[in-house]
């Protein structure tokens, strides 16, 4: 075995990190949405929902906790609407369009317009994080918040008021400054496990979804060296007892994606350069190509492997997931590999079509196999 410390994330049984909301959560934002209850009562109910999805985690044999992503809409949104220089707005062209093979879907929530000098006005999600941080007892916090190339992905250049940023690379320069302080910032809260959750560099596999990079005025080949580099440079000066992950999928709305294809387009770079401890990858079936992009992974990096489906409650078999981490291992060594959901079982408040006892069961399947694989390592 290597010589990584044991208690450094990602761990052998680990998760995205949304999970799905209690009714009693949905009702209360509807709730709090018609005014029939006010922000100090909704709190109250997120609380509560909280502690008892921590105590669930912990009872499941996870060694790492989230608060579920429960006091959010969206994995992104709630994040990228409170960076300075950031304003909503609804501009139906700008629309993402999910499917699945029994229904489909296209979503246009309002997009995310620059419209002055990006900045860090407060650290996001503080509040958040310090009560998960007080809840988790002896499991480890984990915070999960969009990597910077999701400020940029949906809207490109258009997005971003030219009168503001007439040159790109001062754009990127605050943003990555911005995300700098907040990484700052949650690690003097006590952070030590920051995820950055990106989408975009699992769409650039698809032909299509580089089109789109296109159309708003990227660089469809090279894209993803670009938001790799930058995140690189958000992640710079970084506490060396800061475990960093990125989670890479092709869309989870209500269990329908966006995008297809394998790794291959995006792995040598992304492996090599992306300056992470660890990769959740989705491997959950044939749209998520096959493992041979893991030839690239370094050594000291680890990849989750998203075996373990979200977008269904059908429980997968123990021996087949072995098998496919065996498979995995003919690339790069099974010491490097960990096993997870492909993605969140909530990326948004809806939640994908399974029950919380299917999730509940897909994560103790997860911890029980990881025992049995690597010995509880």
């Amino acid at each position: 075995m290597s010589e990584r410390p044991a208690d450094r994330p990602p761990f052998r049984a680990d998760h995205v990190g949304s999970l799905l909301r209690p009714p009693e959560l949905l009702q209360a934002r509807d709730d709090f949405a018609a005014g029939r209850i006010d922000a100090e009562a909704l709190r109250a109910i997120e609380d509560d929902a909280i502690r008892e999805v921590v105590r669930r985690q912990h009872e499941t044999g996870l060694r790492t906790a989230t608060d579920g992503e429960f006091r959010r809409e969206s994995w992104h949104m709630d994040f990228i609407y409170q960076l300075g220089g950031i304003t909503q707005v609804r501009d139906d062209t700008i629309r993402v369009a999910f499917h699945n093979k029994e229904k489909s879907f296209e979503w246009a929530p309002p997009s995310a317009h620059v419209s002055e000098r990006l900045h860090l006005s407060h650290t996001i999600f503080a509040d958040a994080f310090t009560y998960l941080k007080a809840t988790a007892a002896d499991a480890v916090p984990k915070l999960t918040i969009p990597s910077p190339s999701m400020v940029h992905y949906r809207g490109g250049r258009a997005a971003i008021d030219e009168s503001v940023y007439p040159d790109m690379d001062a754009f990127w320069t605050d943003l990555t400054d911005a995300y700098a302080e907040e990484v700052r910032r949650l690690h003097g809260l006590g952070c030590r496990y920051l995820q950055f959750d990106d989408t975009s560099l699992a769409y650039l596999n698809d032909p299509v979804q580089r089109k789109h990079v296109e159309e708003i005025g990227g660089d469809p080949e090279h894209q993803h060296e670009k938001y790799i580099a930058n995140i690189n440079r958000a992640l710079a000066d970084r506490p060396d007892d800061m475990a960093i992950t990125t989670h890479m999928c092709r869309g989870n709305n209500q269990s329908m994606w966006a995008a297809e294809g394998g790794y291959d387009f995006v792995a040598e770079a992304l492996f090599n350069n992306l300056d992470v401890d660890g990769f959740f990858c989705e491997w959950d079936d044939e749209r998520s190509g096959g493992f041979a992009p893991l030839r690239f992974v370094p050594k000291g990096k680890r990849v989750v492997l998203g075996l373990v489906t979200t977008k269904r409650g059908e429980l997968e078999s123990k021996d087949d997931l072995k098998r496919r981490i065996e498979e995995a291992s003919k690339y790069v060594d099974v010491d490097q590999l960990c096993l997870s959901p492909q993605c969140g079982f909530s990326s948004t408040k809806e939640g994908n079509d399974l029950s919380h006892e299917q999730q509940w069961a897909k994560l103790r399947l997860i911890v029980e196999t990881a025992a049995e694989v690597w010995d509880a390592a």
